[in-house]
């Protein structure tokens, strides 16, 4: 569990950075915004690349990927309706009167639905857990869940500005891409070593950000964002594989060196919590309602543990649902949408600092897996069900 500690002390590492140096440095670091959010996009981009080459889909089992995705959007959507009911009916229930509140709430709610899928799967491998039953699944439920939120978002946006051929182009690109996975898998030879891997993330890195430049300067009011964690995925998977012995430990060291580095910036990449906004609201009533918002979130990402009966014992129905509450990239992105659209105040501060406390027990939740895990393993076989018969809908 080393590198599970040394990891969940660099998330802190960054989360700290991100409250000082903006304070410290003040208008100097808006010039540093941009760089930080590449480097980032970068690093995260080479996690999906590599998690795309262990990809395997199974064209056989169309039918269990279909329950795959509605296990992931319920684990998505019941995070998302339970802290927009908290925001409107809790917190902020005096502005319901605001003809556009509703549309608000539920953009900025979206920050509890996805699960880092960075953060996860370079936690659960740091934890030696990449060949359970557990990683596989999450592997899915994370990337479908991520799928799902910026779908939702682009419909959301639809409703607050109307529909808009930027939206229109990421639904195109979302559905571009995904059949592209699904057609091309394991299609093309190209280098998969560690220095061409990480050429291609920051290449795709700038290509989004290229995109979200170019939408910005021709409709500002009308963000058009491609997340990275999408296209490095599937390019991960349309590779062939072949890697060679002699370069995996060279290769190894370099991915814990890229995570690390992942762990720092996407710390550092959590929006400034500003206080002077949040109204009469004092410094304990945040603190309740960030760890009610939390609490809120996290039960609805508890799904998971209902399904997959005949797949897994319940120990491990249990893990799954816990390895799915880390938060990261995406929930941030999510916020930054809020802040262009001008929401702010004690709603986005609450927001803010649960994504930050989610991101804080992180090495929390995966110390409580592995302890589930090793519980399950410890039953006799005939209680946990076969993996390679097992009907994914029950």
């Amino acid at each position: 569990m080393f590198k599970v500690l040394l990891f969940s002390l660099l998330l802190l590492t960054g989360l700290t950075l991100s409250q000082l140096v903006p304070r410290a440095v003040g208008p100097l670091f808006a010039q540093t915004a941009l760089p930080l959010h590449v480097l980032t996009m970068t690093a995260l981009a080479f996690i999906m690349i590599q998690v795309g080459y262990d990809f395997e889909i199974d064209k056989r089992r169309l039918r269990a990927y279909g329950f795959d995705y509605l296990v992931a959007m319920t684990a998505a959507g019941l995070p998302w309706i339970l802290c927009t009911l908290y925001f409107v009916f809790v917190m902020v229930p005096s502005q319901r009167s605001d003809v556009h509140f509703w549309e608000r709430m539920l953009l900025l709610s979206r920050f509890a639905a996805p699960t880092s899928a960075g953060v996860l799967f370079s936690m659960l491998t740091a934890a030696g857990l990449s060949a359970t039953w557990v990683f596989h699944k999450a592997r899915v439920l994370a990337i479908f869940d991520d799928v799902d939120t910026i779908i939702a978002i682009v419909l959301i946006q639809m409703v607050m500005v109307g529909v808009a051929w930027q939206l229109g182009i990421i639904i195109a690109a979302i559905v571009l891409l995904l059949w592209t996975a699904w057609h091309y898998l394991r299609a093309f030879r190209f280098p998969q070593s560690w220095r061409w891997t990480l050429l291609y993330a920051g290449g795709l890195a700038l290509a989004c950000e290229g995109v979200a430049y170019l939408g910005s300067s021709l409709d500002s009011r009308v963000p058009l964002r491609v997340e990275v964690l999408l296209p490095a995925f599937v390019l991960g998977c349309t590779a062939v594989r072949s890697s060679s012995a002699a370069g995996q430990a060279v290769g190894q060291r370099a991915i814990a060196w890229v995570t690390g580095c992942f762990m720092v910036l996407a710390g550092a990449s959590m929006p400034l919590v500003k206080t002077e906004g949040s109204g009469v609201i004092s410094p304990l009533a945040i603190a309740f309602h960030v760890i009610a918002i939390t609490l809120l979130s996290n039960l609805g990402k508890m799904f998971p543990a209902l399904c997959y009966r005949r797949e897994a014992s319940f120990r491990e129905r249990l893990a799954l649902a816990v390895s799915m509450f880390p938060r990261g990239e995406v929930g941030t992105g999510v916020l930054v949408i809020s802040l262009a659209y001008g929401i702010g105040g004690a709603v986005l501060t609450v927001a803010t600092l649960s994504l930050a406390l989610n991101l804080i027990g992180t090495g929390l939740f995966i110390v409580v897996v592995k302890w589930l895990l090793a519980g399950a393993s410890n039953r006799s076989p005939s209680s946990g069900g076969s993996r390679a018969a097992a009907d994914p809908i029950s």
